[in-house]
C-alpha cells in the first residue's frame, strides 16, 4: 500500500496561514488523522463545508469507527521545521465497497493537486484492500467539487432528492476501483 508517503513538490503558498512554506520544496505526507489534528481538521471542516462535522463526530471515526480511514495531508518545509495540516478525508470500507464520507483541503492552498494525491490515495487503498467500487454524495450545487470526482472516473449514478438537512439534492456518485 502506498499511504503515509512523501513526496516532494515545488510550488506557492500565497495565504500567510502557511509562511515560511513559501517558494520551496515541501514535503507531502499523507497519514493516519490523529486527536492531534483535530483543532486544524475542525478549521478546514468548517471553512470547506455549509453543515460541518462535530469533533465528537471526528473522534467517533478515529477510534471507534472499525470500517472508517480517516488520513490527513499535511505539508512541511524541507527541514520539517514547519508542519501544516491542510488537508483530510474520511472513507468507510465495507467488504468490496468503500464510500468517502469527507475530503476537504483548506481553501487557501486548493487547486495545487493535494485533493488529487488524497483520492488517488483512497483509490489505492481500495485496490489494494479488493475494494470493486467507491461512492460518494456531493451537493447538487458544488459544482467544483463534482467535476474534481468526474476527474477521478466517477459518475452520477442517481440525484437523491432533499438529502441534506437544508433541503439540497446530493448526487450520488460512483467509479470502479479496478479501473486506472
Amino acid at each position: 500500500i502506498s499511504i503515509f508517503r512523501k513526496v516532494r513538490v515545488l510550488f506557492r503558498i500565497e495565504t500567510s496561514l502557511f509562511e515560511g512554506l513559501v517558494m520551496e520544496y515541501i514535503n507531502v505526507t499523507i497519514r493516519p488523522m490523529t486527536t492531534e489534528d483535530l483543532p486544524s481538521v475542525m478549521e478546514i471542516e468548517h471553512l470547506c463545508f455549509i453543515d460541518p462535522w462535530r469533533e465528537d463526530q471526528f473522534h467517533y471515526e478515529m477510534k471507534e469507527n472499525p470500517y472508517s480511514n480517516p488520513w490527513v495531508v499535511e505539508l512541511s518545509n524541507s527541514n520539517s521545521d514547519n508542519v501544516a495540516v491542510v488537508g483530510f478525508c474520511i472513507y468507510w470500507q465495507t467488504f468490496d465497497s468503500a464510500t468517502i464520507c469527507q475530503i476537504a483541503v483548506h481553501p487557501g492552498i486548493q487547486r495545487r493537486q493535494l485533493g488529487s494525491a488524497m483520492m488517488d490515495e483512497i483509490i489505492n487503498d481500495c485496490y489494494a484492500k479488493r475494494v470493486q467500487t467507491l461512492t460518494l454524495e456531493v451537493r447538487a450545487s458544488n459544482t467544483q467539487a463534482i467535476n474534481f470526482y468526474k476527474k477521478h472516473g466517477f459518475e452520477t449514478v442517481v440525484t437523491k432528492p432533499h438529502y441534506y438537512t437544508d433541503g439540497e439534492d446530493a448526487l450520488y456518485m460512483t467509479r470502479r476501483v479496478d479501473i486506472f
